[in-house]
């Protein structure tokens, strides 16, 4: 892991990280790295990758949410924003949720690795945690659904009164706006701003599309 670098990209968000937490992260990335060579758990390899991709990518929610959020994160993989945002905001509780158990298997394992307790990882669909858990959570967050319409349509049932949905997108995502915006209506939010930021390193440009479940529709 690329220590300096991520120390630098947290401070840019507001957040100094101490040496422990730097230790966590470095561990979580040596940890990534042991798995995936075993059970190939993501495409991003290289400390870089992983500080960039992973990391620094995950901590750009952390400015946005308030404290003692109730954060749901869907399709979850490898802990991506969940573990990041865990090890900076104690005062979150998380719950992750993906379809792949070897993917839930990897989150438990670092959470017992590095004595983490404000995760619950859940290995399932999160169409049955709507079923279980309808208005509980005060944030909902993805970045593996392509489809906006489809995230809003899974997290609306999920979402307390006046919850949000944070879409972690590529730039160029965020012309979904224009195509889906009435889908947006229609599925109970309102859409309130992008977040746009650069990944370091050129390694890409990235947004945070933010929408509120509207009271109007329940």
């Amino acid at each position: 892991m690329n220590r300096d670098l991520l120390s630098r990209s947290a401070a840019a968000c507001g957040l100094l990280l101490s040496d422990a937490q730097l230790d966590a992260f470095t561990v979580l990335t040596k940890e990534l790295q042991r798995w995936n060579r075993q059970i190939n758990l993501t495409a991003i390899e290289t400390d870089d990758e992983i500080t960039i991709k992973h990391l620094v990518d995950s901590l750009q929610l952390a400015p946005l949410l308030e404290q003692g959020m109730r954060l749901l994160d869907i399709g979850s993989g490898g802990g991506f924003p969940a573990l990041p945002l865990s090890l900076v905001r104690t005062d979150l509780v998380i719950t992750s949720i993906d379809a792949v158990a070897k993917k839930i298997s990897f989150q438990k394992h670092m959470c017992r690795l590095l004595n983490i307790s404000g995760i619950e990882a859940v290995h399932g669909r999160v169409e049955q945690l709507g079923k279980t858990s309808p208005g509980v959570y005060d944030v909902v967050t993805s970045r593996a659904f392509s489809n906006l319409p489809q995230l809003l349509g899974l997290a609306s049932p999920l979402l307390c009164e006046q919850g949000v949905v944070i879409a972690m997108r590529g730039a160029e995502k965020e012309a979904e706006l224009q195509e889906h915006y009435r889908s947006i209506e229609k599925a109970g939010f309102v859409f309130e701003k992008v977040v746009r930021y650069d990944l370091p390193m050129k390694m890409g440009e990235r947004c945070l599309i933010i929408a509120r479940k509207s009271s109007f529709y329940g």
